[in-house]
């Protein structure tokens, strides 16, 4: 099949199912996935459509009792979600901890989902995050959604994204330039995930909040991070020394945090997106209180510098695995540099490194930060001729779309050019590529998460050059935000003397 100059659904290159392939194809090399890959198949039906209705039910496979297919999606991630699209269709049961779930994929069902039928559907992400980022952007819906976010997008308009980038490009620079010993052709192996997780924490910091967070940066850090991994605990109770509880208690380190600087931030105006929450006015002069205030920072601090984190590693892995592309966005980063000085770079500077801008999509493609969005029907519906009873948990898997072969030419490869003007192939469907969700629940903050992570990447091929083993596959682990089992070591060398 044919579309324009695209070739679909031919096969794909060697290079593409041996460094790509764990995120299409489920793998079998481990024990731990052939273990779970013989568990037997338990079909179930979610509901009976009404009688007279011409919809028909959702199908799928409950997996084990309680836990139902969670341990794949741990394990296997983008993987299993396309096992689910093939084996049952756009729409199918994915029963997990305990809850019967409807999973969507696809571009067509998730139009219907995020387009056509989306008053019938609300946010559904307090069943994973809700005890731990209430009352985030993400989870409100409807006209309370919109009148938080037309309140909030006053912290993100383009002057205070312009102040905040003349920031933090200095910041990002000094940190990384300190990451090996100064001299020439020095080298040192780094866990680029943590290390990264370290500088966007100091960024929001900055940024967000005016302040140094360096002397409670590592209790944060692990406030953000039992926070963010408590979503999918397994046992979803309190108990000592589990996920649950270490996110009840990470909630209560940031409450406090937080709301410990409010009183300052009332009192004084000053750049920083705090500040701006705390003195933000809608057309009518509605203002956040406190609580407010606080659950927007520690879900916006959350997100700016989680996602942030896991882009920029996947960036790095693969212009590591593609040092060709390392080349050409590091002779692009020179070229601005030697345009601009010492001036730090506007947008409209990041916005024209064309290289790197490319190779910062075909990462999000594959390995989108947050791969999926949730939501409830809050009325009986359908999707894709399914019968979807009110209060049925929906999870879209839209992951599945940046990878089928009808919508990208060789879909597992690493392809940067395929977002070039010449093929547009993110055009092939308006939901092919949506790495910061669509509609109304859009990323509020992605212009900025896309500097930041377009400054840290500037910094690193400035000051480095690296190249990942043929070997090496990067071992996902998913669980709310995916992130690199082994904290992703890489092998960094100096390419000049500073």
């Amino acid at each position: 099949m044919v579309a324009g100059d695209r070739v679909i659904g031919r096969k794909p290159s060697v290079q593409a199912e041996s460094e790509n392939a764990a995120l299409i194809e489920v793998p079998h090399d481990h024990l731990i996935d052939r273990a779970l890959g013989l568990l037997p198949e338990r079909r179930q039906v979610l509901a009976s459509p009404p009688r007279g209705s011409d919809t028909v039910a959702v199908r799928g496979d409950a997996g084990l009792p309680y836990l139902g297919r969670a341990l794949h999606y741990m394990r296997w991630g983008p993987a299993e979600m396309m096992e689910r699209y093939r084996r049952y269709g756009p729409v199918s049961l994915n029963t997990s901890l305990g809850v019967d779930r409807v999973l969507v994929a696809g571009p067509d069902a998730l139009d219907e989902v995020l387009g056509h039928r989306r008053r019938d559907f609300g946010q559904g992400w307090d069943y994973f995050i809700g005890p731990f980022f209430r009352r985030g952007l993400l989870l409100l819906e409807f006209d309370e959604h919109k009148f938080h976010r037309r309140i909030m997008q006053q912290a993100f308009t383009r002057d205070r994204l312009e102040a905040h980038l003349a920031a933090l490009t200095p910041v990002v620079r000094a940190s990384i330039a300190r990451w090996v010993p100064q001299r020439r052709n020095a080298e040192r192996t780094v866990r680029l995930y943590p290390t990264i997780k370290e500088l966007t924490l100091d960024i929001a910091g900055e940024t967000f909040m005016a302040v140094d967070v360096g002397p409670r940066r590592q209790q944060l850090i692990d406030a953000f991070v039992d926070c963010t991994h408590a979503g999918l605990a397994i046992v979803r109770h309190s108990v000592p020394g589990g996920n649950w509880r270490a996110g009840l208690r990470g909630r209560k380190v940031l409450e406090e945090y937080f709301t410990a600087m409010l009183p300052q931030k009332r009192r004084t105006e000053s750049p920083d997106f705090f500040s701006g929450l705390c003195h933000a006015r809608s057309e009518d002069g509605g203002v956040f209180g406190d609580a407010d205030v606080v659950n927007h920072m520690i879900f916006l601090i959350m997100a700016a510098h989680d996602t942030t984190t896991t882009t920029a590693t996947a960036v790095a892995y693969y212009l590591g695995k593609h040092p060709d592309w390392q080349q050409r966005v590091r002779a692009e980063v020179l070229g601005m540099d030697e345009r601009l000085g010492d001036a730090p770079p506007t947008i409209a500077d990041l916005e024209g490194l064309r290289d790197l801008d490319l190779a910062v999509k075909e990462s999000l493609r594959l390995m989108p930060p947050v791969p999926g969005l949730s939501r409830r029907a809050v009325r009986d519906t359908e999707i894709a001729g399914h019968y979807i009873p009110a209060g049925a948990p929906v999870d879209l898997a839209y992951q599945v779309n940046h990878l089928l072969p009808e919508l990208w030419t060789e879909p597992g490869r690493f392809d940067p050019e395929r977002f070039g003007e010449q093929r547009r192939e993110d055009k092939s469907h308006r939901l092919a590529w949506m790495p910061f969700g669509a509609g109304a629940h859009k990323c509020i903050g992605m212009h900025f998460g896309t500097f930041e992570v377009k400054t840290v990447t500037a910094a690193l091929v400035r000051e480095y050059e690296w190249r990942i083993p043929e070997k090496y596959r990067m071992p996902w682990g998913f669980t709310t935000i995916p992130f690199p089992r082994d904290g992703a070591p890489m092998t960094l060398r100096r390419r000049s003397a500073t």
